[in-house]
């Protein structure tokens, strides 16, 4: 952004506490003013704005306490000489940006903060709303969301059953809600459920298995792998891959009754991980084995 005139005269003012004072003084709503005490005025670190809206705005941001002492306010203050529709929600981007960078400073609540314009501008009055919700084509839905409770999934508080009927997101929340509270298998009927219903596509399949290996908890892990794999029917082309994949990881899971040692089936397992794109932290995680060594086993 350009700097004018205009922005020198007015950042110059404004970077006077006594002056903005007497501006808040004046012109701030007077419940607003009631919670301000003026003279704990503070201006804000430049540190504390949004580099990627600083282009935007020639703005001075100043601190102050509560009359209480309770909670922190910004007062934010933007001129402008032309008038812009979207003002309203320009100032409320900076108004996030500045409580984001309260919370990065250590604090546990959010801040108030006061967006105001001081326009000076040709056209008069100013043309446009300064009520940012009046932006939005259906300005009353828009209140509704905004000014409520945003929508909440918490899968903590559903029930398999509920779950069960979801369609095509009930196996990632079936899995998501239970992976760490449960035995994988203990949720085998379950899953094979869902993937008989058929929603489950070829990529979605794939980072189930990979979801599954990394992150399940299971006291049998080939046992699980052959049982699910087993309770699939053939029928189909697709599902008949989805066996046969089962079928491979429960080989890499069986390290019983073979002459390999434990070393050449940890091996295995990370060979079969690498193949399967799962990242080379999360197979060192897995099997014990160093970054430089897996580097090594995918060449």
């Amino acid at each position: 952004m350009v700097n004018t005139p205009h922005d020198a005269l007015f950042k110059t003012f404004m970077s006077h506490p006594e002056t903005v004072g007497d501006f808040l003084g004046i012109h701030l709503p007077a419940e607003l003013l009631a919670l301000c005490d003026l003279k704990t005025l503070k201006l804000a670190s430049g540190s504390f704005i949004d580099e990627s809206l600083r282009a935007s705005y020639s703005d001075v941001l100043w601190s102050l306490q509560t009359c209480d002492g309770v909670g922190y306010v910004y007062a934010l203050i933007e001129h402008q000489s032309s008038p812009d529709k979207h003002m309203a929600f320009r100032l409320m981007r900076y108004a996030f940006a500045a409580m984001q960078r309260h919370l990065e400073a250590g604090h546990d609540t959010l801040p108030l903060v006061i967006p105001m314009l001081f326009y000076h501008g040709e056209k008069s009055p100013y043309p446009f709303s300064m009520r940012w919700l009046d932006a939005f084509a259906e300005p009353e839905v828009a209140r509704v969301l905004y000014d409520g409770v945003l929508p909440l999934v918490d899968l903590t508080v559903l029930s398999d059953d509920d779950i069960m009927g979801h369609r095509r997101i009930a196996l990632l929340e079936f899995l998501q809600k239970n992976i760490r509270r449960r035995d994988l298998m203990e949720m085998t009927e379950n899953l094979l459920r869902l993937l008989r219903a058929g929603y489950t596509t070829d990529s979605q399949f794939r980072a189930l298995i990979h979801y599954l290996a990394e992150t399940g908890r299971a006291t049998q892990p080939e046992a699980f792998f052959r049982q699910l794999a087993g309770g699939m029917t053939p029928r189909e082309e697709k599902m008949m891959k989805k066996k046969l994949t089962l079928m491979e990881w429960a080989e890499i899971q069986h390290d019983e009754g073979r002459n390999e040692g434990e070393q050449q089936t940890t091996l295995k397992i990370a060979r079969a991980l690498i193949s399967h794109g799962v990242a080379l932290k999360t197979i060192a995680q897995t099997t014990g084995l160093s970054i430089e060594e897996l580097a090594e086993i995918n060449r």
